[in-house]
């Protein structure tokens, strides 16, 4: 997710995507930065600081540095020539790798998509293209093989400011320019929503490189208007029904779809995570829904659509925001089924959701909620997966168990169960049913005392060495009094990398323990307090990771979401991450973005020949660098849209990256 820059308040890279959010979380659940000071003051400190006193009385500090380079560097699983880490307006990858781009914003995807025109946008021609702000990305193959298959993306929200040619303008206030967006038109938001949502679509490589089948038959766009179905405990509450839908089971659309996950029974599922920004209006005085939307930031009105359409306006549908915020799953081999929103599996504002299958069969998917201070997730499904019958699964995510985390100082870790009638979840406190708690996820978990956590987002089960990875990616609420100098992370800008091993290797289990695998930032800087290996250079070192990918022989891929020229003097980019043996906690640099965009995705191929990754808003900010050509994107449209070509760096793309001559990716 993407910090602020943009000094209008409808620009949502800003809005949207700084989830940082308003840090709403108002229990005093402890931090995990208190947790891990605790722990590492303890612990940490005897078993760490104390053998090194011990060593270096016998052995110099500076042989001791190089003996760790050499073993890390001996011992890596990664093997490419590192790149060189910078900021300009285009992306770049390891020698030896070819990265090419195989959709933007507005491609066609289907035989009769118009072509892309930037000054001729209509809703219709939009649900025909490729979609704004790819985020998420997800392969399944066709027939079993990893060169032909169907890519799965998520297209998280807009950039009007950088869509619309002729909407901002620069005007002058107290002797100060100052950058102005006009309203949007109906028709413009149409636009907006239809650029949101997913799209489905087959490609093929031949001759090395990935090609769109663009008349796929299983090719289809998923949009913020797409019907879909609500399913699970809370279909059919009286909580969930509109006048649009009194029946409390008919949705349209999905929005602000951030990461997500392919399951082990080949469907896409889509992750509604920043849902506050796109309702507007007021509600009812004394509403009884008023304490559950702030406790989401709801209202925030960064679109404008409730302008135009009454269900984003809480005034005239106080219900809507209740059928946003789930994990929606799509049959991707029929493009004529509903989807459907998965309402067991809790709503917050979800980040993705990748899966594993259990020793027993039963599938466990694991949930960020990228906030600052709010939780990690996973749910258990009921039934197990049945690898030979698709329709066997085809319901499994209507029942299971919903568990957030809570982190404990001897580094264990209890997953609690979210469910009607336990503990604290109980009619006293104002549950009626399950659906009321899973309505009420946050405030649930808040009730049970899981730990306030710094921006969960991805979250990657390992299944080749048994470990969970979770990315979180900064908080800058953090207090001085919640860290201490085990854990100097007081307004913590970088963030840093949990690593969860479960019980007897049972991702199901009830209890885990967790492990630091890496606290993020600069490590020539003493006061950050990075902790990545020796052996990481100037270039593999990096700051608030996000998505994140484990390839098939188990290597951890690591993208960022935040650097900057002031944040961290690079762009954000895909890391390589060591998890095992000597060169644990060492990261290489192996491609990084234009100026003013995220790295999302990544996602390997089935024979990690190829990876995936979606560059995300390019062009957006990049004015505190001095090299970006002009003052910012605000200037004169009429200076900027004449001489539009497909490689300016406004359209978010999807890249394909190939090692040269063929072969795995850093083998």
């Amino acid at each position: 997710m993407t910090e602020h820059r943009s000094p209008d308040a409808r620009f949502r890279t800003s809005l949207l995507e700084e989830n940082e959010g308003p840090a709403i979380n108002p229990t005093g659940n402890r931090t995990m930065g208190e947790i891990i000071a605790a722990r590492f003051s303890r612990r940490g400190f005897l078993k760490g600081s104390l053998a090194v006193s011990a060593i270096a009385a016998t052995v110099s500090p500076l042989a001791m540095i190089a003996a760790d380079d050499a073993r890390a560097a001996e011992g890596s699983a990664f093997k490419f020539d590192e790149l060189q880490a910078g900021i300009d307006d285009k992306h770049h990858v390891a020698p030896g790798y070819d990265a090419d781009v195989l959709l933007r914003w507005g491609d066609p995807l289907f035989a009769d998509s118009p072509e892309f025109d930037p000054t001729k946008q209509s809703a219709e021609a939009q649900a025909r293209q490729f979609g704004y702000n790819n985020d998420y990305v997800g392969y399944i193959p066709i027939d079993g093989s990893a060169e032909h298959g169907l890519l799965v993306v998520n297209h998280e929200y807009t950039n009007s400011h950088l869509m619309f040619p002729g909407i901002v303008s620069i005007v002058e206030k107290d002797g100060k320019k100052k950058a102005e967006v006009a309203p949007l038109s109906k028709e413009q938001v149409d636009v907006e929503m239809a650029a949101h949502g997913g799209t489905i679509v087959e490609i093929r490589k031949e001759g090395g490189k990935w090609q769109v089948v663009r008349d796929g038959k299983l090719n289809r766009r998923i949009t913020s208007t797409t019907e879909m179905v609500l399913s699970g405990p809370v279909a059919g509450h009286d909580r969930v029904k509109t006048n649009a839908d009194v029946s409390g089971t008919k949705v349209f659309g999905t929005i602000n779809n951030c990461a997500g996950g392919v399951t082990p029974w080949g469907t896409y599922v889509m992750a509604e995570e920043n849902i506050h920004g796109y309702f507007s209006g007021e509600l009812p005085e004394g509403h009884k829904e008023a304490a559950n939307y702030k406790r989401l930031g709801i209202p925030e009105g960064a679109y404008e659509w409730g302008a135009h359409y009454d269900r984003f306006n809480l005034a005239k549908e106080p219900n809507e925001p209740n059928r946003f915020g789930w994990i929606v799953e799509v049959d991707v081999n029929d493009p004529t089924s509903t989807p459907r929103k998965r309402t067991a599996m809790g709503r917050f504002k979800h980040e993705g959701a990748e899966s594993i299958v259990a020793k027993d069969g039963r599938v466990v998917f694991y949930l960020g909620d990228d906030e600052r201070f709010d939780y990690v997730y996973k749910f258990v499904t009921k039934g197990t997966f049945n690898p030979n019958d698709h329709a066997a699964n085809k319901d499994l995510l209507d029942e299971g168990t919903l568990h957030v985390a809570k982190f404990a100082e001897d580094g264990t870790v209890d997953w609690l169960p979210i469910v009607f009638g336990q503990g604290p979840l109980t009619a006293e406190n104002g549950f009626a049913s399950q659906a009321d708690v899973l309505i009420e996820t946050r405030r649930a978990a808040d009730l049970l005392g899981a730990t306030k956590m710094d921006r969960p987002e991805d979250i990657q089960p390992n299944g080749v060495n048994g470990k969970v990875y979770v990315m979180l990616t900064n908080n800058s609420k953090r207090k001085a009094d919640q860290v201490d100098a085990a854990n100097p992370r007081a307004e913590n800008a970088f963030g840093h990398i949990i690593e969860i091993t479960e019980t007897d290797g049972d991702f199901t289990a009830a209890k885990g323990k967790w492990e630091v695998l890496l606290k993020c930032g600069d490590p020539s800087v003493a006061d950050v307090g990075a902790t990545f290996s020796t052996a990481t250079t100037a270039n593999g070192w990096f700051g608030m990771p996000d998505n994140c990918a484990v390839d098939s022989a188990g290597r951890l891929w690591v993208a960022t979401d935040g650097q900057g020229p002031k944040a961290t003097g690079r762009t954000d980019g895909l890391w390589a991450v060591d998890t095992e043996g000597a060169a644990r906690a060492t990261s290489k640099l192996f491609f990084r973005v234009p100026i003013g965009a995220e790295m999302c995705g990544p996602l390997f191929a089935p024979d990690d020949q190829t990876a995936f990754v979606a560059v995300q808003h390019p062009g957006d900010g990049g004015e505190d660098w001095e090299g970006f050509g002009r003052p910012s994107y605000y200037e004169d449209p009429s200076t900027r849209w004449p001489d539009f070509k497909p490689d300016m760096p406004v359209r978010p793309a999807v890249v394909a990256i190939t090692r040269q001559g063929g072969g795995k990716i850093a083998v």
